[in-house]
């Protein structure tokens, strides 16, 4: 799963460097990257051309694995209109948002709800017209952690009779890793090694994941 970073992420010649600490240089060049982050069916969720092209990536990926996750679950996407089902996702990433912001003239209105972490939750939300709690969960690298904990008190205290949890993340720019590099925090040889003597740091990477909820009395 782990791979150097691919070429249409960014040209890894151009930032890396193996010696720490060189400015606005990172000194690993590996991470656990998805391939095809850039294919949307957006019609099957009728999205149009253009507003699909302004949606983070994370915000497509949560729309296909939330679908899947109920199609798993046996449960009918399209029964859920009205229902008490939650959604809980925890995400912290805005690279995508980085590089269209970037280019003021062309940013739009879709750029703008396609870039909020709040509407990562809330389209899942609106897409299945869902009528339990909606929120995007941001506490680092326990977002989808605390994601799934918030979704079991909604189903505990009666909020919601159905909670999709999880979370998404992708790297599509070279900056956060930039900023790592400088606090030491990444793994040079791109292998984490937890608790061992030679740890030296983690490795950056992209998935998304989710569960679908109930209470053990349902």
């Amino acid at each position: 799963a782990i791979s150097e970073v691919p070429v249409e992420r960014w040209d890894i010649a151009a930032y890396y460097d193996p010696t720490p600490g060189r400015p606005g240089k990172m000194y690993t060049r590996w991470g656990g990257f998805i391939e095809g982050v850039d294919r949307f069916d957006a019609q099957f969720f009728g999205i149009s051309p253009r507003e699909a092209a302004r949606m983070d990536p994370q915000q497509r990926i949560l729309l296909e694995v939330a679908w899947e996750t109920l199609e798993y679950a046996g449960i009918d996407p399209t029964a859920l209109a009205g229902s008490l089902t939650g959604t809980f996702v925890g995400i912290c990433g805005s690279d995508y948002a980085q590089l269209q912001f970037g280019r003021v003239a062309q940013v739009d209105a879709y750029a703008g709800t396609g870039n909020a972490h709040s509407i990562a939750a809330n389209r899942l939300a609106y897409l299945l017209d869902l009528r339990g709690p909606s929120m995007a969960v941001d506490t680092a690298c326990s977002s989808s952690l605390v994601a799934l904990h918030l979704a079991c008190q909604s189903l505990s205290s009666g909020e919601c009779d159905l909670a999709l949890a999880g979370g998404v993340n992708l790297v599509l720019s070279p900056e956060v890793t930039v900023a790592f590099s400088q606090a030491r925090m990444m793994a040079a040889d791109g292998r984490c090694k937890t608790f061992d003597a030679s740890a030296d740091g983690y490795v950056r990477g992209e998935g998304c994941g989710m569960v679908a909820l109930k209470r053990v009395a349902d």
